[in-house]
Order: C-alpha cells, then structure tokens, then sequence
C-alpha cells in the first residue's frame, strides 16, 4: 500500500487505522472484564480495609485469588483508597506509561527519527497483539516488570552499571518469573549487578513478611506450591512447556523438569553467546522468551515477554519472520482447540504459541545484525590496502562512502537495540483465526466480571 505523501493524508490514514482498531478491539477478541485487576483490588482492600488476610480473597463466583509475592500486595498498596473505577482508570495509565517506556528502550537513542507516523503505526500493529491486549484487559502487571527488566538491559548496554540489576531484584520480587534475569547475570560475569537484584529482592520480601508476617509464611510454605490456585495446568492458554505436556496426558514432573533442564543448557548456551557479542538486547530477549517455557504456567498474556524478540528480529532484518510470527500472535489461533486439543492437529495448533517461543529460543539472531554485516563486508571490499613506509597513505576508492552513524547499528560493545534497531514497525494481518467465548476460567471468559460487578467487596 503506497503511503501518503502530505501531512493531511498521514493524519487521515492514522486515524482510520485508529478507528479500525478500536472497533475491532471492542468486539473480535474476547474482553477479559479486568480480571486480574478485581483480583489485585479485592485481595488489597480485604488486606486492608477489612483485617482479612491476602490469599483468602476470592473474586465472588470464582476461586481465583491472589497469587503473587506477598510484596507484590505492598506494591498494590496505592490502589486501597481508590474505587474500582478509578483503579481500572490507574491500571490503564500504568501500563500505557510502561509501554511507552519499553519502547523506547528497545527503539534506543535515535527514537525521534522514526517520526510520530511511524509511531502511530507501530501502536496500532501492538493493539492487534494479543498477549498485549489481554494485558491490558486483564489489568495485568507483565508491562511493568517487562519496564523494570529493560531498564537494567539499557543500564548494562550503555556502560552505566552501578544500578544495573535493582529493576530486575523489584520484578523478582512482585513475580517469580523474572529471577531468571538474575541467572543471565551470573552467566554473563556481572556479579555486581547480580548481587544487587537479589538484595533488592531480598530486601523487598522481607519488607512484605515485616507487613504481613502471616501472609509471608503461607506463601512460601504453601501457595507457592500449589499451582491449583492459579488455574489447570492443561488450560489452553497455558503456553509453557508444562502445558504442553499437560495436554498430552502427562503431567508428570520428571518429564517437565527434564525439559526444563535441555531448555535452560539452550538458553545458557545462546545467552552467553549474545553477551559475548555484546548484544544484551538479544540476551534479554532470550531470557524472556525462555522464562515463559521454563514457568509452569505462562498464560497468553505472559507472552509479552516476548517483545524483545520481536525488536532483535526488526534490528538484524529478518522483517519478514517477524512479520509472520507476530500475526500468528494476533491471531487467537490457540482457541481453536479450546473444546479439544486431541490429536496432531490438536498438539501443534493448540500450542501453537509455545512452538514459537522455542523457535525464538532456538534462532533468535545475535550480534551484529545482518544489514551492518553486509554494510562492513562492503566497505573492506572497497578499502585500498593499509598504508607503509614505502606508501605512507592512499585514498577511498570511487565508490567508497564515508562512515556514518547508520553504519554501526549494532557495535560490538554495546550490541544495544538502541543502535540496531531501525524501524519498529512490523507487518501484522487481520487476526483470521476463530475466537470463542470460553467457560469459566478466567483466562478464557469475560462472564466472570459479572459476579464481581454485582457484588464488589465492601470498602
């Protein structure tokens, strides 16, 4: 599609695409009535308001409850004097300012001169991604770790590593997942920075037991352990490794843990490479994309995540995996198999999500991206040879150009998407695949709001 010349015409076309997306997020997907969020709400204003204890608290109608660190409900603090409008309103604000903050990062230093157009395409492409829309519509936190885990990659790329790691300590702490950003620490030699996540963590979880003894003891005894209180393991929106095997009838942990394992030697094995190349975006992007394997249960919502990825495929040319990958993300394709996910077909569409986490995993480009690859491979083709004694200096040849700025997307020191990545936009499609109201699971259903919205928690 040509792109229109004028202002006018960008503005008009922005607009249409804005409106588009907004009809179709308000209808195609299925809404997740801020699930997480009546969560995080009720479970602060029963901690507070009420003396009742964090992990008691059950969204009316349901058995979901809280679920994370006991830090994570300190954290939430801020939502105890609001009404549940306003929290809904804050929820939206928080990630939309975290979103704005990953990219960004991920867009580096010369992010103005991608344009407001540009920009405005690259926001209507993520509202068709649907980890991100679930995000949002659940009220999730995802976002904000994501922000604070980026934070510490901008620190390490760019030299300044003084409080690298403290984001990453405050993510480990709201959820577990993101400790395995510490592991990446450890691997790549920043010990420093290792040991300053986990002193945040740790420091951050002792600051919740001193709040809520109680609630500290139960969760590291006892709902840490039990992964019924999250949701069933052979879910479809379970896209981990453990989900897989759930749905193939096999729950058993050796068999997971010896997945586990041959998922963390790959990762051990890539990440120490791009961190060799210098390419903490990469090695970034690998560790998200692995965390969501590796945990038992990574809902579809998780899988923002893999954002990272998508910047790194961008950053070193590969325009048109990503493309192809992230409208399959679009998609909803993994609901097909919601009733049944027997058989082939049931085995590869309904983990369709995971397939592409391990292959993000396993072929994720690192380094130098290929663009300044074939830019350097030509610029030695044209240099004359290196100046002796017997001749003290030559000149460029003809076709020689000057070195410029876009000639080092990625140097080998930082490896930083800030000097790679040069066009954030990525072609997506109109999601194609079928979606279906779920039951009641709250990762599938929006009735669940109902009860909730009938009956909110006395504040």
């Amino acid at each position: 599609m040509p792109r229109p010349r004028t202002e006018r015409g960008r503005v008009l076309l922005v607009l249409v695409l804005v409106a588009a997306v907004t009809v179709f997020t308000a209808t195609v997907p299925l809404l997740r009535g801020f699930f997480d969020l009546r969560v995080y709400y009720g479970a602060v204003h029963t901690w507070v308001h009420h003396g009742g204890r964090i992990y008691d608290y059950q969204v009316p109608g349901t058995s979901y409850g809280f679920t994370y660190p006991p830090f994570a409900a300190v954290a939430m603090l801020p939502l105890a004097p609001l009404d549940r409008t306003s929290a809904i309103v804050v929820s939206l604000l928080v990630n939309l300012a975290a979103l704005a903050a990953i990219l960004r990062i991920l867009a580096g230093g010369d992010w103005r001169r991608h344009g407001w157009f540009r920009w405005a395409l690259c926001l209507c492409l993520l509202a068709l991604f649907e980890p991100l829309r679930d995000t949002f519509s659940f009220g999730q936190v995802n976002l904000v770790l994501l922000a604070l885990v980026l934070g510490d990659c901008r620190l390490l790329a760019s030299g300044r590593e003084r409080w690298a790691g403290a984001g990453i300590g405050l993510a480990a702490a709201v959820k577990l997942t993101p400790a395995l950003f510490i592991g990446l620490l450890l691997l790549a030699g920043r010990r420093r920075a290792a040991g300053v996540a986990t002193a945040v963590a740790a420091a951050a979880t002792a600051l919740a037991a001193w709040a809520d003894p109680r609630a500290s003891r139960f969760y590291w005894t006892e709902a840490l352990w039990d992964t019924g209180r999250v949701g069933r393991l052979d879910y479809v929106s379970n896209q981990s490794l453990q989900g897989v095997l759930a749905r193939l009838g096999e729950p058993g942990r050796p068999l997971w843990a010896t997945a586990v394992l041959l998922t963390l030697c790959v990762w051990a094995w890539r990440a120490r490479r791009a961190v060799t190349a210098g390419d903490w975006t990469a090695a970034f992007a690998l560790t998200g994309a692995t965390a969501c394997l590796v945990s038992p249960i990574t809902w579809v919502h998780h899988l923002v995540w893999l954002l990272p990825s998508f910047a790194v495929l961008l950053r070193t040319g590969h325009r048109r995996i990503a493309g192809a990958l992230y409208a399959v993300l679009c998609t909803s394709v993994v609901w097909l198999w919601f009733d049944d996910a027997s058989g082939i077909g049931g085995f590869i569409g309904s983990n369709t999500y995971t397939w592409i986490t391990l292959g993000l995993l396993l072929g994720l480009p690192t380094g130098q991206s290929r663009v300044a690859r074939l830019r350097l491979a030509r610029t030695l083709s044209t240099t004359i040879a290196a100046p002796s004694p017997e001749s003290p200096a030559t000149t460029a040849g003809p076709d020689q150009s000057e070195p410029s700025s876009a000639d080092c997307e990625v140097p080998a020191a930082t490896g930083t998407a800030a000097d790679g990545c040069r066009d954030l936009r990525s072609p997506s499609s109109e999601p194609t695949g079928s979606t279906r109201p779920a039951a009641s699971k709250p990762q599938s259903s929006s009735s669940r709001a109902s009860s909730y919205t009938a009956n909110p928690p006395p504040s």
